[in-house]
């Protein structure tokens, strides 16, 4: 496989054994020849957790203080919050309709957010839902009848992340074109955000490694002290 000159230079920018702080590690990452669109600037994180188990299966929602700097596309599956599902800036809304649509192939949407009422039918979407990350679940606050405030979150850049089966998470933090601190700021709210959520059955180290990367960039490995530190 071919490497381009711009990944090659950027490769030789990055020491593979050494662990950058934080704020060091975001300078670094913006000063890579960038791509010809607006990379996303990513996080991944391998836990010392067992995700077989279900009090180790970390999962959740973030909101981040500076959004990820993407715009989403939201569908409210409901019966009776169709008004507010409009005024609260969803994308679409409805339920049969687009429930016909979804079974006919139709995914053209980002989050998918649902209240009680409508999951008697929205249930049966789950193996369609389900492998591309859709499904709405409570835990993930994507079943309420608090539509508004949900859409809202979501619109502002609320997340759901959840632990792969080799027990890391890779998660959005923002666009390469933010402001330093704006990123840092958003990874110390994912550290803060996993923190409160490990395991009791875990013990001694619980986040084992820590990278930084864009979409189209080398990984940078970052020093875990200096994220407690932010």
């Amino acid at each position: 496989m071919k490497i381009s000159k711009r990944l090659k230079n950027n490769n030789q920018k990055v020491d593979k054994t050494k662990l950058y702080p934080l704020s060091e590690a975001i300078t670094l990452l913006k000063s890579m020849e960038d791509a010809k669109f607006d990379e996303t600037v990513e996080l991944h994180i391998g836990l010392n957790v067992d995700p077989r188990h279900a009090d180790q299966n970390i999962r959740g929602t973030i909101s981040y203080p500076h959004g990820t700097g993407r715009k989403v596309k939201v569908l409210v599956l409901t019966k009776s919050k169709i008004a507010e599902a409009e005024s609260a800036g969803a994308d679409y809304f409805g339920l049969e309709e687009y429930v016909e649509k979804i079974q006919g192939g139709w995914s053209d949407v980002d989050v998918i957010i649902t209240t009680p009422d409508a999951m008697s039918v929205v249930g049966k979407l789950g193996r369609i839902l389900g492998p591309k990350g859709l499904m709405p679940s409570p835990k993930s606050g994507t079943v309420t009848n608090e539509v508004e405030k949900a859409v809202k979150e979501v619109k502002a850049g609320r997340i759901e992340f959840r632990v792969d089966k080799n027990g890391i998470i890779h998660i959005p933090v923002g666009k390469k074109s933010f402001e330093d601190n704006n990123l840092q700021d958003n990874i110390t709210t994912v550290f803060t955000v996993l923190k409160a959520k490990k395991p009791s059955a875990v013990k001694g180290t619980y986040m084992k490694r820590i990278t930084l990367s864009s979409t189209m960039g080398p990984g940078i490995k970052v020093d875990k002290t200096s994220l407690a530190e932010s």
